[in-house]
């Protein structure tokens, strides 16, 4: 099959830039719900203005490329081996061309591979079939969704909706509580795919089989199709919203699936995808390699998404510029749109690690600056400069532990993520006199626009692309404020609300 390496990386592509019909229609459906002059809405229109420029562009729709997973049917007679290095060549070209971030790290160095291969990376799975073509479908899911995965155990107590028994009930309270529990960090409105049955490894095998189901197909188990239509209604009356933010749309698709257990375990295995849900698939000529036929494409698909600017200049807005003063901050307050002019700094997990032991290098001077929670896509120039061709917001709650110490020390007025952050980094930001800016998850295209170059780089052998610390120059750089530092979240008031909501579905 001399084609089939390039046909991977034709998939892996179109995978990173462009996402299918269906999940294009529900997104459209949601932007019709939103009051588009409510946060709710701006953030539904920067999605939609994000989505045209990733297709424009041939780049990520969103910088975090999570790990590709890979599900391949094979006729009888085909190379395995052979399809699986040519699938690993054609992940390392995608890592090259910055189509996907270096995302493979080492489980306790954190020591980058720098082209996506490792160990058990990519994720393959292959399955044999009567059919005559080969077909390969590919997801690309982010780590911040993939971190609101979750797997209950049956019988348990399920916060705000009580006992959850081994019935059709129980497992109804799993999933609500899974799509309450993932808020804005799992870049609402989301996607969700259920498995009840198996063992620990093989629901979540399930859960995410699901996902690869089409968003407007129904359930042939009658039950479960029942159970899908409820958990979509009441998911969106708990008003979570776009990124967390509050509305009407909180989830987009709920599929469901189920498989034998032993008498002894009862697991509900819930994936949840972001609204990001890149996931395509190809039929193969198994003689040649070649694409004969796209999946999850439609003729009549919404080719142009964009039904707005994105975040719209109203006069309202309010500049800052690194150094940014205590008085400046004070004056902000949850709800407020800011944009950013001149320097940012980019800072995760590792980055956060290392300052809480070490002091920054002599030459950084962070006072009055702003941390952007953000591992971008990267490309080195032929003159040995760097350009951002992606780069949107990671999840913040990760950072809890230590954004607040980070803050004093670094003396940062200012930190964007997405999600939120918790009581300590609120308290931290009333202290200090700080605030959090609250960007669009999954705007990798929409954000890399405003970054008008990387000034440098520290960190970049120790910590590789996603965890380095990226100096850039900014411009308009558009985020809204969520925690201010007079101790106001709006975070914590929707989960609050949401979780009242929650418990009015506790009766049967």
């Amino acid at each position: 099959m001399k084609n089939f390496r390039e046909s991977i990386l034709s998939l892996i592509t179109e995978t990173s830039a462009n996402l299918p019909s269906d999940v294009r229609a529900a997104i459209a459906k949601a932007i019709g719900q939103e009051d588009p002059l409510s946060q709710a809405g701006l953030c539904m229109s920067t999605i939609s203005v994000n989505i045209d420029m990733a297709v424009d562009n041939i780049s990520p729709i969103c910088q975090d490329t999570g790990m590709p997973t890979f599900f391949i049917h094979t006729p009888r007679g085909v190379d395995q081996l052979q399809m699986k290095q040519d699938i690993e060549a054609a992940v390392a070209d995608a890592s090259i061309t910055g189509k996907l971030r270096p995302n493979a790290v080492d489980a306790f160095s954190g020591k980058n591979s720098g082209n996506n291969l490792g160990l058990h990376f990519p994720v393959i799975h292959f399955d044999p079939w009567d059919k005559e073509h080969i077909e390969v479908k590919l997801i690309l899911k982010g780590g911040g969704c993939e971190n609101k995965n979750i797997q209950y155990s049956l019988p348990a107590e399920i916060p705000a909706l009580g006992s959850a028994n081994r019935d059709l009930d129980g497992v109804r309270k799993c999933i609500l509580h899974a799509v309450y529990q993932a808020q804005g960090q799992g870049c609402s409105p989301g996607f969700i795919g259920v498995g009840i049955g198996g063992d620990r490894t093989s629901g979540f095998d399930l859960a995410k089989h699901q996902l690869l189901r089409q968003v407007d197909d129904r359930n042939t188990d009658t039950e479960l199709d029942a159970l899908e239509q409820e958990i979509l209604q009441k998911a969106n009356t708990l008003e979570i919203g776009p990124m967390g933010f509050g509305g009407k749309t909180t989830l987009l698709g709920c599929k469901i699936g189920k498989s034998h257990r032993v008498p002894a375990s009862f697991y509900v295995s819930v994936a949840y995808n972001c609204w990001a849900y890149r996931r395509l698939g190809v039929l193969i000529d198994p003689e040649t390699g070649s694409i004969n036929h796209w999946q999850y494409r439609e003729a009549d698909e919404i080719k142009r998404m964009a039904q707005g600017e994105g975040m719209p200049l109203t006069g309202k807005e309010v500049r800052l510029k690194a150094p940014v003063t205590e008085e400046e901050i004070r004056r902000l307050k949850v709800g407020d749109v800011v944009l950013i002019d001149g320097a940012m700094h980019t800072g995760r997990d590792a980055f956060h690690h290392y300052v809480m032991h070490h002091d920054l290098p002599a030459h950084l001077d962070t006072e009055g600056g702003i941390l952007f929670h953000c591992g971008p896509v990267v490309l080195k120039n032929s003159d040995g400069t760097y350009r951002v061709t992606a780069a949107g917001p990671t999840t913040s709650s990760r950072e809890e532990p230590y954004q607040a110490d980070v803050i004093k020390k670094l003396g940062l007025r200012a930190i964007i993520g997405k999600g939120g952050m918790g009581p300590k980094t609120l308290a931290g930001l009333q202290e200090h006199g700080a605030v959090y800016l609250n960007a669009i998850g999954g705007a990798a295209q929409y954000y890399a626009r405003c970054i008008e170059k990387v000034t440098g780089v520290d960190f970049l052998e120790e910590m590789g692309v996603p965890e380095a610390m990226w100096h850039l120059q900014v411009n308009s750089f558009p985020a809204i404020v969520t925690m201010d530092s007079h101790g106001n979240s709006l975070h914590s008031k929707v989960d609050e609300e949401s979780f009242r909501q929650l418990g009015t579905f506790a009766a049967v």
